[in-house]
C-alpha cells in the first residue's frame, strides 16, 4: 500500500477533490474548503499532535455537511409544502421558491366525495336506456352494458322510473281528491262548463293541498312505483303493464378505478409531482446560505471529520512508542463524534419546526392573545365635558 501523507497544516483546494463534486463550480464553497480544513485540524489537536487525515478527508466531510444541511432543509419544505406541490410540474427548482398554498389538491380530494354524492367530481357520468316490455320485471344491466361495448362493471347511480307528477291530473275530474270543486262550481251556475276551467279565485294552498291529495290517493290505493337493483339487476315495481324505456345514469367502474389522473392536475403526463421523491429540490447553493446556515455547517463537518479519525485511529488500540505505548482515543472521539451529529440534526429539526408555517400561526395566534391581555389593563379615559 502506498505511504499517504497526512495532514501537515495547509492545503489547496482544486475541483476534482471532493467525492461527488457537487459545489467544486461555486466559488463560495471552493475559498472556504481550505479553512474548512484548517478548522476541523485545529479542533482535532493539530499542531500539538498529527491528525491522520489528510486535506481529501476534509473536503469530503465539507460536501457532506453542506449536503446535509440542503437535504434536512429542503426535507422540511417538501414535507410543509407537499399538499401544495403534488401534481406540479418537475421541471421547475423549487430551491429559492416561495411556495404560495394551493387548494388545488384539495379540490381534487373533493371532487371523489362529489362524485359519490352526485354533486360534481372528476368522473364522467353516462345516460343510457333500456327497453321495457309488458309484465317483465327484470332486467340485466350488466347484459345492457356488454350489449353497448362497455368495457367492465358499470355503477347506477340514478334510474328514472317514478309516477306520472300530480300536476298533470290537477284537472282531472276522476282524481279521487275529494274537493267537492264541482260542487261548488254548480252552487254558482258554472257547472255547464270545462271541468279544466275555473272561475273561483283560490289560495296558492289550495293547490298545493289538491297535488297533494292527489298523490296520498295514488299511494295508498294504488301501487307504488318504485324498483331494486341487486348485482345490477333492475327489478320494477309494479310490473309494467305496456312496453317502452327507462332511462338511467351510470358510471362505468374503469373510470373510477383509473389511476391516471393526469388530466387533473398541473404538471401534466410525466412532469408531474407524485410522491416526495422527485419534488424538484436540489442540492443548495453555498453561495446563498447565510452565517447561521454555514456555522452549522462547520460544526458538522467537524463532527464528521471527528468521526473519520475516530475511525482511523480505532484500527490499533495502541501504538508502541520508544520505551512504550500509547493509547489512541478512538472511543471517545467515536462517543464525541456521534453526539455532536445527533445535537445538531436535533437542533436544526427544531428550528425548521419552529419556521414552519402552522408553528408560525400559532406564534401569531399566542401574540394577539398577550396583547388583547395587555390591552385590557390599560385605563380607561374618562371624558369630562
Amino acid at each position: 500500500m502506498a505511504n499517504i501523507s497526512i495532514w501537515n497544516g495547509s492545503s489547496t483546494f482544486a475541483a476534482g477533490q471532493t467525492p461527488f463534486g457537487f459545489y467544486d463550480a461555486d466559488t463560495s464553497f471552493t475559498s472556504e474548503a481550505d479553512k474548512v480544513a484548517k478548522f476541523c485540524a485545529i479542533r482535532l489537536g493539530y499542531p500539538l499532535m498529527d491528525v491522520e487525515l489528510n486535506s481529501g478527508s476534509f473536503y469530503a466531510c465539507f460536501e457532506e455537511a453542506v449536503t446535509t444541511y440542503g437535504n434536512e432543509v429542503y426535507q422540511a419544505q417538501a414535507v410543509q409544502n407537499y399538499l401544495s406541490l403534488e401534481g406540479g410540474s418537475t421541471s421547475t427548482v423549487l430551491n429559492e421558491a416561495v411556495i404560495t398554498p394551493s387548494l388545488q389538491n384539495m379540490i381534487r380530494i373533493s371532487a371523489g366525495y362529489g362524485t359519490e354524492a352526485g354533486v360534481g367530481g372528476s368522473i364522467t357520468k353516462h345516460t343510457g336506456s333500456i327497453a321495457v316490455n309488458a309484465n317483465q320485471q327484470d332486467y340485466d344491466l350488466n347484459q345492457w352494458a356488454i350489449d353497448e361495448g362497455i368495457q367492465g362493471r358499470i355503477e347506477i347511480r340514478k334510474v328514472f322510473y317514478e309516477a306520472p307528477p300530480a300536476i298533470m291530473r290537477y284537472f282531472d275530474p276522476y282524481a279521487g281528491t275529494g274537493t267537492g270543486i264541482q260542487s261548488l262550481m254548480d252552487a254558482f251556475d258554472f257547472g255547464s262548463f270545462s271541468p279544466g276551467v275555473n272561475f273561483l279565485l283560490m289560495p296558492a294552498s289550495y293547490d298545493i293541498l289538491k297535488t297533494q291529495a292527489i298523490e296520498f290517493n295514488d299511494q295508498i290505493r294504488k301501487s307504488g312505483y318504485s324498483f331494486e337493483i341487486v348485482n345490477n339487476t333492475l327489478k320494477l315495481f309494479p310490473v309494467p303493464k305496456s312496453a317502452g324505456y327507462i332511462w338511467f345514469e351510470y358510471y362505468e367502474a374503469n373510470d373510477k378505478q383509473a389511476l391516471d389522473d393526469s388530466a387533473n392536475t398541473p404538471g401534466g403526463v410525466g412532469g408531474s409531482i407524485s410522491n416526495i421523491s422527485n419534488v424538484p429540490y436540489e442540492n443548495p447553493s453555498y453561495a446563498t446560505i447565510n452565517p447561521i446556515g454555514r456555522q452549522w455547517i462547520y460544526k458538522y463537518a467537524l463532527a464528521l471529520a471527528k468521526e473519520l479519525l475516530a475511525y482511523v485511529r480505532g484500527k490499533y488500540t495502541t501504538v508502541p512508542v520508544p520505551g512504550s505505548e500509547a493509547t489512541l482515543n478512538q472511543q471517545d472521539l467515536l462517543a464525541d463524534a456521534r453526539s455532536e451529529k445527533e445535537a445538531l440534526i436535533t437542533n436544526l429539526r427544531d428550528i425548521l419546526e419552529k419556521t414552519s408555517k402552522v408553528s408560525q400561526l400559532e406564534r401569531k395566534s399566542q401574540e394577539a392573545g398577550f396583547l388583547q391581555s395587555v390591552l385590557k389593563e390599560v385605563p380607561m379615559v374618562i371624558y369630562v365635558g
